[in-house]
């Protein structure tokens, strides 16, 4: 099984990481991708633009090697996101590379437009990447993404590929998991996640160590006990996920 994680900025991962951390210890393949390098974090202050991004690549890389997935940044402009064809076509071109079974990402509704952009594009790319002549357009803005050098790639997904290195279309169905919203009209998924908490917590207290949040590390585990008594688990991770029913099943439980 092959998950991609799609985020607008390093520490949206947060709220999925021990179930990526699960699926990674599984022997599942976990990719970690952010639309923007969150160059914008006010934590920064005046440092140079420079220095910030290479920080924020720093840290995407750290949870990527933490957990045992690969990684990827984009640079579509922190909190300058539009949710346009352009966006959704750079990650529409990485689902065929990566051939993702899986996405998780932001809910509809948040707040911050770019975690809502980010959600939209991660949908939208899903149909662009079925298109052979959408996922390799002659846009030279957008070129294919060569992970073949890429350190954090290592699927063998971007072995050379008849006809000059184009992208074959990923038309398999993807399953849409989104962060859990109230307000949501798509059925909740819960993933006991007891046994990766240690690293999920981690993960946390990494970022939180880093800008100085007042959330604390202790609130985080609260918090996945907390969604884990609704899933009747001890530690739980939340998601919505984008379909109309869920499956049915052979018998109650």
């Amino acid at each position: 099984m092959r998950i991609m994680a799609v985020f607008a900025h390093p520490d949206d991962e947060i709220g999925c990481i021990g179930t990526l951390a699960k699926h990674a210890a599984r022997g599942d393949e976990v990719m970690l991708v952010w639309t923007t390098l969150g160059e914008l974090a006010s934590q920064f202050g005046d440092a140079p633009h420079a220095e910030v991004t290479r920080i924020r690549q720093e840290h995407g890389a750290w949870v990527a090697n933490k957990i045992g997935a690969q990684y990827r940044f984009f640079d579509m402009g922190d909190s300058r996101m539009t949710g346009g064809r352009a966006e959704s076509l750079q990650l529409a071109r990485l689902y065929a590379q990566f051939k993702p079974n899986a996405v998780i990402t932001w809910s509809d509704d948040h707040p911050h437009p770019d975690h809502r952009m980010t959600a939209k594009i991660a949908y939208d790319a899903i149909t662009l990447a079925r298109i052979p002549k959408i996922v390799n357009e002659a846009d030279p803005a957008l070129p294919p993404p060569d992970l073949s050098g890429d350190p954090g790639m290592e699927s063998g997904e971007d072995a050379e590929r008849p006809g000059g290195g184009k992208l074959d279309p990923w038309r398999e169905s993807i399953r849409f998991y989104q962060y859990y919203a109230p307000a949501s009209p798509y059925p909740e998924v819960f993933i006991d996640v007891e046994g990766t908490l240690d690293t999920a917590a981690e993960v946390m207290s990494f970022y939180h160590d880093f800008y100085k949040w007042a959330w604390k590390p202790e609130q985080f585990r609260e918090g996945r006990a907390r969604t884990g008594q609704l899933g009747g688990v001890k530690a739980a991770e939340r998601f919505n996920l984008r379909v109309t029913h869920l499956k049915a099943r052979d018998f109650l439980d």
